[in-house]
């Protein structure tokens, strides 16, 4: 299917460019979406006396979103979730996730605007697209985690591994002192077990002269 762009489309065109599409992607995105119009001559003809006034608003949405893109770009936004002791998510985290985490700290963005090519399903620092105009794009990092306090640790640099390490080791250093303790215990019991007094305990000759007495 032939069709006129009315903005720029990523690996398709230009605004005002005439190209040829599937008819599906064209009926199922381009068209429904106003990002192109079928190729007939009055919708070219149609095109030539918006064209001006297309590309004035083109300029001032693209303004809008290069503003946004300064303060979106480089973002950290944390999603919390649930997930095994290896970082494999119970579920996964979807393009509506992005979308709500960042709206939730203040950025208007639509999940339209999210691009991700699979669902995340990995703890850990994971970094999303986000197209907030044919001509301009952000990139954002979502911090996936169990806790508030593992995103934390996440964003200082460590990894679901080395996290597991540590809580392991403290594990291991936690029985190793209850080991110690409960050594340490034995030890005083013995020392209160203690012989006779010398004084107290009867001799062997003393035992034979009270028998003769």
């Amino acid at each position: 299917m032939q069709v006129i762009l009315m903005e720029r489309v990523a690996k398709l065109g230009q605004m005002g460019e005439v190209v040829a599409v599937k008819e599906g992607y064209a009926r199922n995105f381009l068209l429904p979406q106003g990002k192109a119009m079928r190729a007939s001559a009055a919708n070219i003809a149609h095109f030539e006396t918006q064209k001006a006034q297309l590309e004035a608003r083109n300029l001032e949405t693209k303004g809008e979103a290069e503003k946004l893109a300064e303060t979106l770009n480089g973002q950290q936004f944390v999603v919390i979730r649930t997930a095994s002791d290896a970082g494999s998510l119970y579920g996964s985290v979807t393009i509506r996730d992005a979308a709500d985490a960042a709206t939730a700290d203040g950025f208007s963005v639509d999940r339209k605007q999210v691009v991700l090519t699979a669902p995340i399903k990995e703890l850990g620092l994971h970094t999303v697209l986000v197209r907030l105009h044919p001509e301009v794009e952000a990139s954002i990092e979502l911090n996936v985690a169990r806790s508030a306090e593992e995103a934390q640790l996440q964003a200082a640099g460590k990894s679901i591994a080395e996290l597991a390490a540590e809580a392991e080791a403290e594990a291991e250093f936690e029985i190793a002192e209850l080991f110690d303790d409960i050594g340490a215990a034995a030890s005083e019991d013995d020392d209160l077990v203690a012989a006779p007094d010398a004084d107290e305990a009867p001799t062997e000759e003393a035992s034979e002269e009270d028998v003769k007495a």
